[in-house]
């Protein structure tokens, strides 16, 4: 990216393929902080923060972007607070790329302390009980506030099983909000200074990527990106999953949902998954991805190896000398053994927490990072079966 040229004109993003391996396929997506390799996977740090995981060593692991959440954010310190702090970069210290989802999937997790009208959403906080709105219109005001490089439109997702008439009547609400989402966020995006490490100097605009919904049902699917994609966003997400439908199912609906998303935007699955799954996703030509379950998952002691998921707590490992991952170049299975983190985790201390979220991370970025290397080299299927092959420890 020429940055110098930047200077000269107002940017935003900017995504470039650079090489196809059948659907998969490798490129550049360029942001306000920086240049991201896809396909990515996106460390979610929910709260200003990747749990148990400080931003250096998030750097060191070689993360791209992170992802934030408006809603945690907006209850807890407040839009206003991370504003006046510089932003979530200059907040949390983190001066590469972040994403912010529009907390419309939180809200709809608190499906017993929300009420849904075409205008919003009335909710009540998890923390207090204290009772809050979002609208397309506020959800934006708010990620504008918070200043991440891409921004995402206020959208409904829809719950598993739903009916023909419940998830018809849900995508046409998240499509009426991506438009009123778009409307809002062009009158009142802001400009945000490229990085000093970027040449400084230029002037960038945060990014709004639209949502694709429509339950688990292919039409509906079809339907909601055409009408998305004809209300225009730089980039396009597939949500809506991972909500109880069986994994065979969701495989079925993102493979059939990226068959109507443009081929020159990036494309971002979001909440999954394992492993595998973000490594079978890459191939079939997903850009962008995000999941709680590296972190969430290190914290319940189950980590996940070149050999198959390890469950540290189990007392097999008591006197097992040997590296978590012998394949692992992270600083955790360089470092120590399969008997000291089962003795961190059993005696509850929380560098147990520490090590297993950093290994799972590195394990994640690492993945991906061999992933982009294989679709450069035109390989991708022959890494997508050693990924399925591997055996159990």
């Amino acid at each position: 990216m020429n940055f110098a040229l930047l200077q000269s004109k107002r940017v935003s993003i900017s995504f470039q393929i650079d090489k196809t391996c059948g659907p998969a396929r490798t490129g550049r997506l360029t942001t306000p902080h920086g240049e991201i390799e896809t396909p990515i996977f996106m460390p979610v740090g929910t709260v200003a923060s990747v749990k148990a995981v400080p931003q250096d060593v998030l750097e060191e692991l070689g993360a791209q972007i992170i992802l934030g959440n408006t809603y945690h954010l907006y209850l807890r310190p407040g839009v206003e607070t991370v504003r006046r702090m510089g932003g979530l970069h200059g907040f949390m210290s983190w001066q590469r790329a972040i994403l912010t989802d529009s907390g419309g999937f939180q809200v709809f997790s608190l499906s017993d302390l929300r009420k849904l009208t075409e205008e919003g959403v009335t909710f009540r906080s998890h923390l207090d009980g204290s009772s809050h709105f979002f609208s397309p219109e506020s959800a934006m005001e708010a990620q504008i506030g918070l200043g991440a490089d891409i921004i995402m439109a206020f959208d409904e997702c829809t719950e598993f099983p739903a009916d023909a008439t419940r998830s018809r009547a849900s995508m046409e609400l998240t499509a009426r909000w991506a438009a009123r989402s778009k409307a809002y966020f062009e009158e009142h995006k802001s400009e945000v200074p490229w990085p000093a490490a970027a040449g400084g100097g230029a002037r960038a605009t945060q990014s709004l990527f639209g949502i694709v919904q429509g339950g688990m049902d292919r039409e509906l699917r079809k339907e909601s990106a055409e009408r998305t994609i004809e209300i225009g966003f730089p980039g396009y997400a597939i949500g809506g999953l991972s909500v109880g439908e069986p994994r065979e199912l969701t495989r079925e609906i993102v493979e059939s949902t990226l068959e109507h998303l443009p081929k020159d935007k990036p494309r971002y699955l979001m909440g999954v998954g394992t492993p595998e799954e973000i490594v079978e996703y890459a191939n079939l030509g997903v850009d962008m991805m995000d999941c709680v379950l590296p972190t969430r998952a290190a914290r319940h002691g189950l980590l996940f190896t070149s050999e198959g998921k390890v469950s540290i707590k189990q007392a097999r490992y008591t006197q097992d000398a040997g590296p978590l991952d012998p394949n692992c170049p992270c600083r955790v299975c360089q470092r120590y053994s399969r008997a000291y983190l089962r003795h961190l985790y059993a005696s509850n201390e929380v560098l147990a927490q520490v090590l297993n979220t950093i290994h799972n991370l590195s394990f994640y970025l690492d993945t991906m990072l061999r992933v982009r290397h294989s679709i450069s080299l035109g390989e991708e299927s022959r890494f997508l079966s050693s990924v399925w092959s591997r055996p159990k420890p």
